[in-house]
């Protein structure tokens, strides 16, 4: 297999590079190297979006009739290794990934025409409804109700875990109208703005020690006859199991893992270099460094499956379980590496609560960057679950893949 670009990709690359670098905000950068997940304010987000959006590359994998570059898959996976390499913060996944391709398969022709243009111009923003407390992995449970009334549904439920909800326009819900037959038969797939009245958003402080109000990253959503136009339910009603299993085909593999954990690793090496063991830097130490190479094996394997995913998106296909391995083995691979980093920084890294701003002038005991080291840790705790843990990963492989 020859891994290396050719002459017109390189070319891409330089282009991608020099505009990235042009054109990126140092305060974004600064604001997502120093994040505890890469996610930033919603005015930093919004600011590095809408640049993107005026040069059409805000949405990547969109085909060219809804307003994507039209790439290929090596052009995709260039793109977000350079957006890793400099810095960027993770672009509205919710929007652009996940219910976007929803909305391009399955939506009607009004509601393509409303809401695509808007997440391509970066003028509006999503959450994901999905996740209620007993109703994580086992989704299919799920308790919120949507019943129709006229012309409108009126929800009522919670949801959890909800990421970005209280700065997000829209919400996609999977909400339960029919209690009949199996359970993943009387779901449907909503969309709910995020302005309606009876909806309640209470912040989720994670164990990574975020603390500030507007700066949390997960939320409780509460619906309290919360009323929806009928004209914004996707495809049919009952039918939302359908929609959610192919949404989450994208949100599994449409990550970047490879890219980011690259970027991961270098700092990983950073570390190495500027930490001791016994006097010399870790990086002499030879279990170090087998611990290294081994860690660094697992992202070279992630970066494989991630381009075979890519390629699946070639011709607009849904891309299967390989969505399901991507995820699985780049949220592992993820933990592995900051893993090592509390590792090398020891207790140097036990400072994290109170994480410096992006325009700090405060210089952290123990070196640069060692007190990032604990939260990323902590936060990275959460990877191997949300999107469907690694434990449900394995038994859609293996049910798929091996028949078990």
């Amino acid at each position: 297999m020859d891994l290396a670009f050719n002459e017109e990709e390189l070319a891409f690359q330089k282009e991608v590079r020099d505009w990235i670098e042009a054109n990126m905000p140092p305060e974004v950068a600064e604001e997502s190297r120093r994040s505890r997940s890469s996610h930033v304010s919603k005015e930093r987000l919004l600011q590095w979006q809408k640049k993107l959006a005026g040069k059409g590359w805000l949405c990547p994998n969109w085909p060219r009739e809804y307003g994507g570059p039209g790439w290929n898959s090596t052009q995709k996976f260039i793109f977000e290794m350079e957006m890793a390499r400099a810095d960027s913060p993770y672009l509205s996944s919710f929007s652009i990934k996940m219910v976007a391709p929803v909305l391009m398969k399955f939506g009607s022709e009004a509601q393509k025409k409303r809401f695509l243009p808007k997440i391509a111009a970066a003028e509006e923003l999503w959450c994901q409804g999905y996740s209620e407390p007993g109703s994580g992995s086992d989704l299919a449970s799920l308790r919120t109700r949507a019943v129709r009334e006229g012309d409108h549904y009126i929800v009522n439920g919670q949801k959890i875990w909800t990421t970005n909800a209280h700065f997000a326009d829209w919400i996609f819900c999977l909400v339960r109208t029919s209690t009949e037959g199996k359970q993943q038969e009387g779901i449907s797939f909503l969309l709910i703005d995020m302005k309606s009245p009876g909806i309640r958003i209470d912040p989720i402080y994670l164990v990574d020690g975020t603390r500030t109000p507007m700066r949390h990253e997960v939320n409780q959503v509460f619906f309290t006859d919360v009323k929806v136009p009928v004209e914004n339910l996707v495809g049919e009603e009952n039918k939302g199991w359908t929609y959610a299993k192919y949404l989450l085909e994208f949100e599994r593999g449409g990550q970047a893992f490879g890219p980011r954990l690259r970027k991961a690793f270098r700092h990983l090496q950073t570390l190495s270099k500027s930490q001791l063991s016994e006097g010399e830097p870790l990086s002499a130490n030879p279990v170090w460094r087998e611990k290294m190479a081994a860690v660094e094996m697992e992202i070279d394997a992630v970066e494989m499956n991630e381009l075979m995913f890519y390629s699946s998106l070639k011709t607009g296909d849904a891309p299967g379980n390989m969505g399901s391995v991507v995820k699985m083995r780049g949220t592992e691979a993820g933990q592995k590496v900051t893993e090592l980093a509390v590792e090398a920084v020891g207790w140097y890294g036990v400072p994290f609560t109170e994480l410096r701003n992006f325009d700090s002038n405060v210089v952290p005991v123990g070196g640069e960057y060692v007190d990032d080291v604990a939260p990323r840790y902590f936060n990275n705790r959460k990877t191997t679950i949300y999107g469907g843990s690694s434990e449900v990963q394995r038994n859609v492989l293996a049910k798929a893949m091996l028949g078990l």
